[in-house]
């Protein structure tokens, strides 16, 4: 009987302790939790704040070259030039709407106008979408070859991959042009 009663008191604490293991890992699971949603939390309005600072930023240069977009329409109403001025000045109110909705709005407010505008115009976003992805593979393109020509003319400079640091089977053979012995070449290359 004392045996049984031992043993009962052993199951009893070995349940003891798995529930408070369970407890433990419980709460230390919610605070995981509570820890990840504050970091997500604070990197969300981090780049909201930027966003904020950049579109502000954004507007301000934009309002400045619709005032420069006034002065040349001023200059030309006084070269008598009306028509140009005209167009001039329209072009400044646009450009100065467009730099007061950078100024006023916040990055939910502009998420929110661009992702109306997918849904109403559907194929101009994806127009914009291969516009910019045409782009950014021109510019990449580009970049490589400088990158590549700087890299190539760095190891020649080193004397990285120069004749005199070749090995003889790599070594290119010189053609004097008068020689009538075939030369040899890998498989497949005439």
């Amino acid at each position: 009987m004392e045996a049984s009663q031992g043993h009962q008191n052993d199951t009893s604490q070995s349940q003891q302790v798995a529930d408070q293991a369970r407890e433990k890992i419980g709460e230390a699971t919610d605070q995981a939790k509570e820890t990840a949603q504050n970091v997500v939390s604070q990197a969300q309005d981090t780049v909201r704040e930027q966003v904020d600072q950049r579109t502000t930023e954004a507007g301000e240069r934009v309002g400045s070259t619709a005032e420069d977009i006034r002065s040349v329409a001023l200059e030309l109403r006084n070269q008598g030039k009306e028509g140009p001025a005209s167009i001039a000045e329209q072009t400044a109110d646009r450009i100065d709407r467009a730099a007061g909705y950078l100024r006023d709005s916040d990055g939910d407010r502009i998420l929110n106008d661009v992702e109306d505008f997918g849904r109403r115009q559907p194929w101009a976003v994806l127009a914009g979408a291969v516009v910019v992805g045409l782009a950014a593979a021109r510019f990449l393109k580009a970049s490589s070859r400088e990158r590549y020509s700087s890299r190539r003319s760095s190891q020649t400079a080193t004397g990285y991959g120069s004749p005199a640091q070749l090995s003889d089977a790599a070594r290119p053979i010189p053609h004097t042009g008068t020689s009538t012995e075939p030369v040899a070449t890998p498989a497949g290359v005439r």
